[in-house]
């Protein structure tokens, strides 16, 4: 079965898929950037026998190729950026493929600085990013890794409201003010689901902690490259591990693209904490 590791796009997916990588396939908790590939993308190519030539090709083997993880008796983390909704009636997952889910959410306006930077956006292409329906694609002649966001406001609201899911929601900024106590929870929660009873591995947590901060993997990214970087409209390597946890937005973006995100989220943003109720 399988252990989503969910968030919209630049939420902070990839830094806990290092932490828990880092724990759970690695001897000590040192982080390598090769033990990511134990926490494979889905939907991705390499869960499917041949090419998608439409989205609807690719919506029609998520369950397929969900069942194909569940027969193999052994659970599995995935990291996905999609929607946990039905696409022409059809889900993207269900609970007979799903032991657990972590969804992991971030302050929209700090995803919206991150968006411009990953993709080579302005503001204004990052701001229709988040506030419109939108999907990702990274190869136009195979849409097996074709994912469906909607929205952020969207996006958050499929995840943290799934019902009949055992769930688990992550604040990124938790990763940051609370790293241990966060992620301490997150192995009890991932134990529990796994029916492990062992305690939690404080020295090797402490050893996860330490080779995943965000400075060391910035560092690390520059020695080494990563995989994950997308190309700029210029033809560069954009940086991966870019701001972090330094991306302060009332320094990057103009009060009207906050006072958008602001006004479209308000619920979603006042329930986070991210904003205080108006009067």
């Amino acid at each position: 079965m399988i252990i989503w590791i969910a968030s919209y796009p630049k939420s902070g997916n990839t830094y806990l898929r290092s932490l828990l990588s880092a724990y759970y396939f690695s001897k000590d908790g040192k982080f390598e950037f090769s033990l990511l590939k134990n926490i494979k993308q889905f939907p991705d190519e390499s869960f499917h026998d041949k090419k998608s030539i439409t989205y609807d090709d690719a919506v029609k083997k998520y369950i397929p190729a969900q069942k194909k993880i569940l027969e193999s008796k052994k659970a599995r983390f995935l990291k996905t950026h999609n929607i946990l909704s039905k696409y022409k009636n059809l889900p993207f997952t269900t609970p007979e493929y799903t032991l657990g889910i972590i969804y992991i959410v971030r302050d929209p306006r700090n995803v919206l600085v991150s968006l411009m930077n990953h993709y080579s956006l302005n503001e204004k292409e990052a701001l229709e990013f988040i506030t419109e329906d939108r999907d990702i694609h990274q190869k136009d002649e195979d849409f097996s890794n074709y994912a469906y966001l909607s929205n952020w406001c969207k996006h958050y609201e499929s995840w943290s409201g799934a019902k009949n899911f055992r769930k688990m929601l992550i604040k990124y900024e938790q990763l940051h003010n609370k790293k241990y106590e966060t992620f301490r929870d997150l192995i009890v929660f991932v134990n529990t689901l796994l029916n492990r009873t062992e305690r939690v591995n404080k020295k090797k947590l402490i050893k996860a902690i330490e080779t995943t901060e965000f400075n060391v993997l910035k560092q690390k990214e520059k020695n080494e490259g990563f995989s994950e970087s997308v190309k700029s409209k210029n033809g560069n390597t954009n940086i991966f591990f870019h701001k972090g946890f330094e991306n302060k937005w009332e320094n990057l973006i103009s009060p009207t693209s906050v006072n958008i995100i602001e006004n479209r989220f308000y619920k979603e943003m006042i329930k986070l904490g991210y904003i205080n109720k108006k009067k």
